[in-house]
Formats: C-alpha cells, sequence, structure tokens
C-alpha cells in the first residue's frame, strides 16, 4: 500500500531526480523512480546486514557448538 508524504528535497537533488526519471520510460514520473531506488538500495542495506549476522554467526565457536550438536540430528536417516 502506498503512502502519501512530502519531503524537501535540495533543488540539484530534485533536477537529479527529474532528469533521471525522464530518461528512463520504466520510471517515467518521480515517485515511480525514488521508489524503485530506495528499493535497490534497501535490499542492499538488508543483504549486508545478513551477511554480517553470518559472518558473526561464523566466527562464534559457541555458535558453531550448537550447529555441530544439530548436525548430528540433520543425519539421523528420518525420510
Amino acid at each position: 500500500m502506498a503512502k502519501k508524504v512530502t519531503i524537501t528535497l535540495d533543488e540539484d537533488i530534485l533536477a537529479f531526480i527529474d532528469k533521471r526519471a525522464a530518461n528512463n520510460e520504466e520510471t517515467s514520473n518521480r515517485s515511480r523512480y525514488i521508489n524503485d531506488v530506495l528499493s535497490q538500495h534497501r535490499r542492499k542495506v538488508l543483504e549486508a546486514e545478513i551477511i554480517a549476522a553470518l559472518t558473526e554467526d561464523a566466527n562464534d565457536p559457541e555458535y558453531q557448538k550448537e550447529i555441530a550438536l544439530w548436525d548430528c540430528v540433520a543425519s539421523d536417516g528420518i525420510e
């Protein structure tokens, strides 16, 4: 669901948005262009957060011990 909001942008940022939106057939308006850019940014931020969490788990000896205990359950032969 989309919500309408009001934001303040610097003139040069707005000019950049207008130019980029006008040059892209898929994002021919400001709102769509901004939504697309923010969606891509959100995806990158979430990916970085997931990678950081997985790296932390991979470097945590206590977590790795716990995983090792569960690994033996995963190979118990039950289909």
